[in-house]
């Protein structure tokens, strides 16, 4: 054989099997490139019961953030050499539900779901790999980041900016992620400051829910107005902009505003803003390798967020400052 190498060690190459040493991926190969090999797929699919098709379902690809994660997942599932299938649910279970028995139809290598609504009990049975992304879909291992702590590095920014008088726009009740910025932003400020003002509301993570709110807010008297705003997603965060924008505020120096998930726009409005930032191609690539591995009894497993600073975010009014901390948090990073 040109590579070298036995025919099992050829076939977990085109099955991208992890297992395969890197210098013997690389011969195998070089022969497929110099013999321009192109396997029967469809054969492959009869034999095994299987495709280099990993299925993906998100939530709304129409949401900027779900659309940079699945760009990433599809980066790393070609680098495994398979392909995606994207799939959006619209928030909706039954679709969800619809999409997984489709993939299975299809004999997909694995499936990654960013759940709809973390409120129902789904039941899937399969011998296929299903794993969380981001938000988790029943009882299957998620991958995603720590949110409360990541909400935290917000709350520790403001307040070493001397922020005392904050809102926080929460996102929905029902999942997951939005539960945990909120508490971990909430309780980060309650600690730090049990004086501090603070001002919770629920919303969609969309760029309507942050508008609505903030004229809401930003229409009170400017000494009963949160001199900074901490929102749960970067698009109510960007909603948030629009109306300070509108109502004649400026951004950052009577209010400050943050956001969260860092999707390309929060680095093209202005101005720019601040905002934690999620490793989305470091999670998209973990969840397809944890789809490959075929490990026995994967677990939850939780990645670092950051907090970029850009310039949205500022010192107080100097009549509205609190006392500044004597000492804070590390500095995060700066853009």
């Amino acid at each position: 054989m040109r590579a070298g190498v036995s025919v099992g060690t050829v076939s977990r190459v085109l099955a991208g099997e992890l297992s395969v040493k890197t210098a013997l991926r690389d011969r195998v190969q070089d022969a497929i490139d110099a013999l321009s090999y192109r396997p029967n797929v469809m054969a492959r699919a009869l034999r095994t019961s299987t495709t280099d098709v990993i299925g993906l379902i998100v939530p709304d690809i129409t949401n900027p953030f779900f659309s940079q994660m699945a760009a990433s997942a599809e980066r790393a599932a070609f680098e495994y050499r398979h392909s995606l299938m994207l799939a959006s649910s619209h928030n909706d279970r039954e679709a969800e539900q619809s999409h997984i028995s489709a993939f299975l139809d299809r004999s997909v290598r694995g499936i990654i779901i960013v759940a709809a609504n973390v409120s129902h009990s789904a039941h899937v049975k399969t011998k296929v790999p299903i794993v969380s992304l981001d938000r988790r879909f029943a009882d299957f291992p998620l991958i995603s980041i720590n949110h409360a702590e990541a909400a935290a590095l917000v709350a520790d920014h403001f307040y070493e900016l001397g922020h005392r008088r904050i809102a926080y726009i929460a996102g929905p009740a029902d999942t997951e992620a939005g539960r945990a910025r909120r508490e971990g932003f909430v309780d980060r400020i309650r600690a730090l400051d049990a004086k501090a003002e603070l001002e919770i509301f629920s919303g969609r993570f969309d760029y309507e829910s942050g508008e609505v709110i903030a004229r809401r807010l930003l229409a009170q008297p400017p000494n009963m107005r949160p001199t900074a705003i901490a929102a749960a997603s970067d698009q109510q965060a960007i909603g948030v902009l629009r109306a300070a924008r509108d109502l004649g505020l400026d951004v950052p120096g009577a209010l400050s505003i943050a956001g969260f998930d860092d999707i390309h726009l929060a680095n093209l409005v202005v101005p720019r803003l601040t905002t934690v930032r999620q490793p989305t191609d470091q999670l998209a690539r973990r969840a397809v390798e944890l789809l490959l591995e075929k490990a026995l009894e994967p677990g939850d497993e939780a990645l670092s967020a950051s907090l970029v600073i850009r310039g949205s975010t500022a010192p107080p009014p100097p009549d509205q400052a609190g006392d500044q901390p004597t000492e804070g948090p590390k500095s995060p990073q700066q853009e």
